[in-house]
């Protein structure tokens, strides 16, 4: 597996740490916990590397630890290399069950990917712009009030954070000087990493998220990191392919409402 790959696969772990955010690097995983935001993804267990006869012991640990945090629901990431083998079997049966887009393709870029015609794309200079991208993110992943409420609690502080670094950028593609279509990017020092790509609804099909994977990969290239990593789910995968992205890895996310 070449290092891009490997980055890929887990690479949820590898982003710098927000200030609402709790670790617990454990011996055989790494938990994730996003304060005050109830959102299961918010809640993660990555590179699960359980003991094949501690599996059931660890499950509960990992379990607990979500439970003193205050967390109701969190996600398993089972990825192509967790142990032992039939971990998500286990999580199934002792009560996690498929999240609602189950299956994410890690996909790798490192070739120039298409540019779309008749789509602008800007970056995100302001905050009300910041405002308006996480609205169209929140409105494509079907977000209740509850948990719009809950994200845009966070916004000021993300976007401070966002102002004093030099390693991400958001944007907005516009079709007819309206923004239809918002995603994300943090640098890392070998790669792109993109995350929010979404499109309103009945936007689609223009080729909004196409002109916006182009627009991160000039940036990226602008940095001397010509490759992009994203997580793919049903809907993005196809698109991804056709535009050069190949899949090096694949995780298995289940929801965990065990302390529901």
């Amino acid at each position: 597996m070449s290092s891009l790959a490997e980055l890929a696969e887990d690479i949820e772990i590898r982003l710098p740490l927000s200030p609402d955010t709790v670790r617990a690097d454990l011996p055989d995983c790494v938990l994730l916990h996003q304060t005050g935001f109830s959102f299961p993804p918010a809640g993660g267990a990555h590179r699960l590397r359980f003991p094949a006869d501690e599996a059931a012991e660890r499950i509960e640990v990992v379990r607990r630890w979500f439970r003193e945090q205050g967390r109701a629901q969190f996600t398993w990431w089972v990825g192509d290399s967790a142990t032992p083998a039939d971990l998500e079997e286990r999580l199934l049966a002792a009560g996690a069950a498929p999240w609602e887009d189950g299956v994410i393709a890690m996909m790798l870029c490192t070739e120039a990917p298409p540019d779309p015609e008749g789509i602008e794309v800007r970056r995100v200079r302001t905050f009300e712009d910041f405002v308006l991208a996480r609205e169209i993110a929140w409105e494509a992943a079907e977000f209740t009030e509850e948990q719009s409420a809950e994200a845009r609690a966070t916004l000021p502080g993300k976007w401070e954070e966002r102002v004093r670094a030099d390693d991400g950028s958001a944007y907005l593609a516009y079709v007819g000087g309206e923004a239809i279509a918002a995603a994300d990017v943090l640098f890392l020092p070998s790669a792109g990493i993109l995350s929010g790509a979404s499109t309103r609804p009945d936007h689609r099909g223009l080729g909004a998220f196409r002109a916006l994977v182009r627009a991160r990969w000039d940036d990226a290239v602008r940095r001397g990191t010509p490759a992009l990593i994203v997580g793919a789910g049903r809907m993005s995968r196809p698109i991804l392919e056709r535009i050069g992205f190949t899949q090096v890895a694949e995780q298995h996310v289940l929801v965990d409402r065990s302390a529901a």
